[in-house]
């Protein structure tokens, strides 16, 4: 691995060594599917063999490096929804109901992590959101009385410990933070066994509904009773893509120098910064995200970490940058996180627009899914069913996003991409050329050996784009991103890009 590859992988990660789980090794019948080795996925898995299950997870590459192993890991019930909003939108006892999903999935971490006894650093802390303009503190003082309202346990402060000043913040108390991996391990441990399995390498390529349940993979079938979609947005759900808005969110962290009170802190930039700090071997972390954008529209995506470290070491007791990686938020419609059974399904669930509060929503997702399953009531599953209607809601983001993915299909089809030629395509670098009359995706690798690639995503037919930090061809439609010899990374896409051949 070299320093790069290494500077792009998550605190999470180098500080927990994966498990060897296998492949698939053909065919299997067990209770439940569970596509997906993240947070939700692990959750499920986790409550329904407790429950007495047979359930399978699935993961296509290993399980927790997908968005579980990019997180920050803020566990909160300050959502990226504004409560003003939810209650706008959902009503009073909607937003009450969302504050108090967020306070149990904490709750249920905390549960477990005492009930197993899981080394995973948990810590409670306080979660501040501040403003540090007159304009941001006018709004500050409408969220806190909202929030409160809902029922957290929320005041407002001028005492905010940071080592920069602001003019006020909305506080919560006794929010969380915890070392994910750690977490999700231990988890994952408790899971294979009785019947039960954890199969990684293994893509899923179909799903069909029925009775049983049909989940086809590229390396034999699962037959279930019940299957569940728990990854970042479903396989190959048109309907469900045009709720759903795919964002690049980028992140630096490196150890601190000085003080800085343990917490969850959120500025009300636009896009804002989410900073925590941690403990981890020892040593203070200060964790700083932000910089989000659209999947696919920013090919110089280094200046987004150039201008988090900036932010980082300017604000900071932080000398130097150890990590930074960045991850994937699906964006819902209307603010709030689809969890429940798919449109037009009788047996496949889905989790997924779980925002940036992933973790909060993700342990949310595996208590709403299992009572499904186990056919038990959540007082939870009517707000954040995935059939769920809200024609006012985020009505204007969702006109605008899916303008946007109509405008990419035809406008990425139609351009001609600038003119370069093969020697133009640097070393670590990839174009979109036009090569005897065609667009090709060309990525040269360090040792100048040169790969090509369609770059027409497999998902709906949108085109590619080179995200140069992160070395990935990604496509602004539903989020879909491809290594750059065209292998799948996230979906909903679940066929590799095919090979081009290049003239000689």
């Amino acid at each position: 691995m070299d320093d790069e590859q290494r500077a792009h992988r998550s605190l999470w990660t180098v500080t927990a060594p994966p498990r060897d789980f296998p492949a698939l090794p053909g065919d299997v019948t067990v209770d439940v599917a569970i596509i997906g080795g993240g947070m939700a996925g692990l959750t499920t898995a986790w409550l329904l063999k407790r429950a007495g299950k047979r359930v399978v997870v699935l993961d296509m590459h290993r399980i927790l490096s997908g968005q579980t192993g990019q997180t920050t890991a803020h566990l909160t019930e300050v959502l990226d929804t504004p409560y003003a909003t939810l209650r706008r939108d959902f009503g009073e006892k909607g937003a009450q109901l969302a504050a108090s999903s967020s306070r149990a999935a904490i709750e249920q971490i905390a549960a477990r992590v005492d009930e197993l006894g899981i080394d995973c650093d948990f810590q409670r802390v306080p979660m501040y959101r501040y403003a540090e303009t007159e304009r941001e503190l006018a709004e500050l003082h409408h969220e806190v009385t909202a929030a409160r309202e809902a029922g957290l346990l929320a005041t407002f402060t001028q005492d905010v410990p940071l080592p920069y000043p602001v003019k006020g913040a909305l506080r919560v108390e006794d929010q969380a933070l915890f070392h994910p991996r750690k977490y999700l391990l231990a988890l994952a441990d408790r899971i294979p066994g009785d019947g039960s399995h954890i199969f990684e390498n293994t893509r899923v390529t179909e799903v069909h509904d029925g009775a049983p349940c049909r989940v086809v993979t590229d390396r034999g079938t699962v037959t279930a009773a019940a299957v569940v979609e728990a990854t970042t947005t479903p396989l190959n759900r048109v309907a469900m893509h045009t709720k759903l808005y795919p964002y690049r969110t980028y992140v630096v962290a490196g150890p601190l120098n000085g003080p800085l009170e343990p917490g969850q802190y959120c500025d009300s930039q636009e896009p804002y910064h989410y900073i925590r700090t941690q403990q981890v071997n020892g040593r203070t972390y200060v964790i700083v995200g932000g910089e989000d954008h659209k999947v696919g529209t920013d090919e110089d995506t280094a200046r987004r970490y150039a201008a988090l470290e900036a932010y980082t070491l300017r604000r900071f007791p932080v000398t130097d940058i150890t990590h930074r990686w960045s991850g994937q938020v699906i964006e819902p419609a209307d603010g709030l996180a689809y969890i429940g059974r798919n449109t037009a399904s009788r047996h496949v669930y889905v989790a997924t627009g779980f925002s940036g509060t992933g973790m909060t929503f993700g342990t949310l997702a595996g208590m709403i899914l299992s009572d499904a399953i186990l056919d038990r009531q959540n007082p939870f599953a009517a707000l954040y069913s995935a059939t769920r209607v809200k024609p006012q809601a985020g009505a204007k983001d969702f006109i605008q996003e899916n303008a946007e993915v109509a405008f990419r299909f035809v406008a990425d089809r139609l351009s001609r991409p600038n003119e370069h030629r093969l020697a133009d395509v640097a070393p670590g670098e990839g174009k979109v050329l036009e090569v005897a009359g065609q667009k090709v995706a060309v990525y040269r690798a360090e040792d100048g050996i040169t790969h090509a690639v369609s770059p027409v995503c497999t998902h709906l037919g949108c085109h590619v784009h080179w995200n140069g930090a992160e070395r990935s061809w990604d496509c602004p439609c539903h989020g879909g991103r491809f290594s750059p010899t065209g292998k799948v990374l996230n979906g909903p896409a679940v066929k590799d890009l095919p090979a081009k051949k290049l003239p000689t």
